[in-house]
């Protein structure tokens, strides 16, 4: 018994720190395998987020090029087609041809003053039925994209709240079916609605621009080009800023909604429902600054290819008169060019040029990159 009493008085100071050690080693070991263990429960669960991330990306892709598709396929051509027939109708020519050719099998039948203004008429209806097809289905196929990417974004966030990804669920509402299509019938506003303000805006700029030309002027190809870029710049600049967009979708009837909201009244913002939400968005992508600069050059480009496809009736440009065409031969062909241009999309070149253009590419890259949330 003394001996061990001995050995503790002796060796006391050195079992208590060996103890200590021991202890605090034990205290240590445990700490580091709950930490471990927590760990690994973290990092699984950072995994499995990842890859539910990721599976919604892939649906959402899929999802977003099914609606491309749609859009390519039968939002684009339908609304094509509809805006073909309104301007055949809204600027139907036979009358003034059937007036002329009459005319000219019957002398008589007209004086030498109604036979100008017939041609004067002929004139300015032929060239805005080819402007405005030029224009109509530049904006229009740019406007389609621009919807599709705003339904891209929607769609994202729809997909994640199926998925149960909460930290990409920041609305409060989804996208239903029927939200989806009214929204992508406004393809449709600007045959139904906009025409009957554009059509006039339009004859307005081409009669300005063709006041002085006469029909026995020459016109080569680089006077065809300056005209008609001189009556879509008329057009575009007259007028307040951005009038051109009450053709393609009704007034902002969310404006006054928007101007009272403040960073305190955030509740108030599920009072708009999502097809207004949709609106709203895109029409502040139309009015945005990039998007003006994609529909100037998008309409640069579709004059270059109007050119093209009138270089053989025209002839090209040169100091010689015998280069050019009279305008009065001239306008029949002009007046075919409206049809020709509004063709369908899936047979035509002239919608690839225009989502060929490299600006117009980066633009709605950097669109549909915004609209995602951040990865």
């Amino acid at each position: 018994m003394f001996p061990v009493r001995d050995f503790w008085r002796r060796h006391k100071k050195k079992i208590l720190i060996t103890a200590s050690v021991i202890g605090s080693g034990y205290f240590l070991y445990k700490q580091y395998d709950y930490y471990s263990r927590r760990l690994q429960v973290i990092q699984r669960e950072l995994d499995n987020e990842r890859e539910a991330d990721e599976l919604i990306k892939a649906q959402i892709q899929a999802h977003f090029e099914h609606i491309q598709r749609i859009a390519d396929t039968t939002t684009l051509p339908h609304a094509i087609q509809h805006l073909q027939t309104r301007i055949e109708e809204d600027l139907d020519l036979s009358h003034l041809t059937e007036r002329l050719m009459m005319g000219k099998g019957q002398p008589n039948t007209l004086t030498l003053a109604e036979k100008l203004d017939l041609w004067e008429n002929l004139k300015i209806l032929s060239f805005t039925k080819m402007v405005i097809s030029l224009w109509a289905i530049t904006v229009l196929s740019l406007y389609i994209r621009v919807q599709v990417n705003i339904l891209g974004r929607h769609m994202y966030v729809d997909t994640a709240r199926g998925l149960g990804s909460s930290h990409l669920l920041e609305e409060a509402e989804l996208v239903d079916r029927n939200d989806e299509q009214k929204f992508l019938a406004f393809s449709d506003f600007l045959s139904n609605y906009g025409l009957n303000t554009l059509i006039p805006r339009m004859q307005i700029a081409v009669a300005e621009v063709l006041k002085s030309k006469q029909l026995r002027d020459v016109f080569d190809t680089t006077t065809l080009r300056e005209t008609t870029v001189r009556i879509i710049k008329i057009f575009m600049s007259t007028g307040r800023p951005h009038h051109w967009l009450d053709y393609l979708m009704p007034e902002d009837n969310q404006s006054s909604i928007r101007g009272t909201l403040s960073t305190d009244d955030d509740a108030t913002v599920t009072n708009i429902n999502k097809f207004d939400q949709l609106m709203m968005e895109t029409r502040a992508v139309l009015l945005s600054a990039e998007f003006g600069n994609v529909v100037e050059r998008s309409l640069e480009v579709g004059v270059n290819g109007l050119i093209e496809e009138m270089e053989g009736s025209v002839g090209g440009g040169g100091s010689s008169s015998t280069s050019g065409t009279p305008l009065a031969r001239l306008v029949p062909r002009v007046s075919q060019m409206g049809p020709l241009l509004l063709e369908d999309p899936r047979k035509t070149r002239f919608i690839q040029m225009i989502r060929g253009i490299p600006e117009v590419e980066i633009f709605f890259t950097l669109l549909y990159a915004n609209t995602m949330p951040a990865s």
